[in-house]
């Protein structure tokens, strides 16, 4: 993959291109930075056009009119769920944003609408249109509300002046409708390798709100929490920053992707035999293709997705495999086993709402994302799921009873079992030779047929492999 030439920066609610002075003078031409005035800020303050698409297009036409070969785009806050949309395109095959190489991420707005308490939203709506002794004293309170120590005193001036020449029509765009637009199913999963970025100090997007909302969209990235800082880590720490850029896009720390299961070698073999009917080895080789990494899901959203991996990664370990991915294109196509019970809705309402009750349990409890818990609070969850004991009230996010939750558990756990079991790794794992039942000679005779002979006790054919664990198994 290219370098990228151009580094454009999409700034903050409140923030201009001002506010990537920093970065770009810490980079000092490692990287040429273009910071843009999304609408209603900065320079474009007077311009119109709030919502992520209007505004993505306002940022499409700034990197069309320069044209690079290769670009990477930085978004900060507001500005990466603009990014996101972006990235979209460009991966659906937008002309003029085809040179996307990189995505960076920082305390990032998420596709989903953003976690923000009502409370403060409305704290942060009164005050835009106050008088300007007001206005002054609250952008200033809102500047140091998002840091995890002081700015300098001519960073925080500067910050503190892009918040009062903001539009207040942008500003309340954005809190009312930009930061809750759903756009989950659009942005779906991006290939495009990216750094998520969030501070220990961030309360409404820091490392708990990337890993569960901006993660599950994003196949190639690497997340890093900053310690110590709060929301504007272009302001705080941009020396910092510019060092974790160059990295990123020099190549740097993405993580090795898992290969699928092994399947050995006398089991291959075994698959590829005239023993084996052709219907029954195709399905077997199409098991064991490797699963997309940026598979999209068709039955649930992107972060149910993440949730379900997380439960099979407690219940159904498996390195290599992932049967969140099997499981949602089963119910996408409507493979389910033939049944269900009938106090649950269909399958695949089934599997959204506990997925999201399961969630809200973990945000009732721990005030996390479930897949943010470690694995004992994720198992003490599952535990009363499997008990029939996992309440969580309507308002909070419950969307199934205990009951009906300790049934999908039971499902799920049926499903993921299967799917296991029916990948040749699984197989020979156990040594499962009933594969070797018949072949594909409509001719022959029965004493010609591939298939067991011996039938005695402890009486292997000489072709049946080996279990590589546990007991022959036909």
């Amino acid at each position: 993959m290219s370098e990228p030439e151009n580094l454009f920066c999409l700034h903050f609610l409140g923030g201009s291109a001002l506010s990537w002075a920093p970065l770009a003078d810490a980079l000092d031409g490692a990287l040429t930075c273009v910071p843009i005035d999304l609408p209603g800020f900065g320079e474009a303050a007077d311009r119109t056009g709030f919502s992520i698409d209007a505004m993505a297009e306002h940022v499409a036409e700034a990197i069309r009119a320069r044209a690079p070969a290769a670009f990477a785009i930085a978004g900060h806050s507001m500005g990466a769920k603009v990014a996101l949309a972006l990235a979209r395109r460009a991966e659906d095959g937008d002309s003029g944003l085809a040179g996307l190489t990189h995505l960076i991420l920082i305390s990032g707005s998420p596709p989903s609408p953003e976690p923000i308490l009502d409370e403060r939203r409305a704290k942060m709506l009164a005050w835009i249109d106050a008088d300007p002794e007001t206005r002054e004293r609250e952008a200033r309170n809102f500047i140091r509300a998002n840091v995890g120590a002081n700015l300098d005193a001519e960073t925080e001036a500067r910050a503190v002046a892009d918040v009062l020449r903001a539009s207040p029509a942008a500003w309340k765009a954005w809190l009312e409708s930009g930061a809750r637009e759903d756009w989950c199913r659009r942005i779906g999963v991006l290939r495009t390798p990216t750094l998520v970025l969030a501070g220990s100090e961030d309360a409404d997007l820091g490392p708990d709100a990337q890993q569960a909302l901006m993660a599950p969209h994003l196949a190639r990235h690497r997340r890093m929490t900053v310690d110590g800082v709060g929301h504007l880590l272009p302001l705080e720490r941009p020396d910092l920053l510019a060092g974790l850029l160059r990295e990123h896009v020099t190549g740097g720390g993405e993580a090795p992707v898992d290969g699928p299961p092994a399947i050995p070698s006398a089991y291959a073999a075994l698959i590829d035999s005239e023993r084996v009917n052709g219907r029954l080895r195709a399905a077997l080789e199409e098991r064991a293709e490797p699963d997309d990494p940026a598979y999209r899901p068709e039955a649930l959203d992107p972060v149910e997705l993440a949730i379900l991996r997380a439960v099979l990664a407690r219940v159904l370990p498996v390195p290599g495999l992932d049967p969140a991915a099997r499981i949602d294109r089963h119910l996408a196509a409507g493979q389910g086993d033939g049944w269900r019970f009938s106090a649950l809705p269909a399958d695949p309402d089934a599997y959204r709402a506990a997925l999201r009750t399961l969630d809200a349990a973990a945000r009732a409890a721990q005030q996390r994302p479930f897949v943010s818990l470690d694995a004992d609070n994720q198992d003490a969850l599952l535990t009363l799921c499997q008990k029939g004991a996992l309440t969580v009230p309507e308002a909070l996010g419950g969307r199934l009873d205990a009951d009906r939750m300790r049934f999908w558990f039971e499902d799920l756990r049926g499903d993921a079992a299967r799917l296991w079991l029916g990948h040749p790794a699984a197989l020979a794992r156990i040594g499962f030779s009933g594969i070797g039942a018949g072949g594909d000679r409509p001719d022959a005779i029965a004493t010609d047929l591939p298939g067991f002979h011996a039938v005695g006790l402890d009486a292997p054919e000489s072709w049946e492999p080996q279990p590589s664990h546990g007991e022959l198994a036909r």
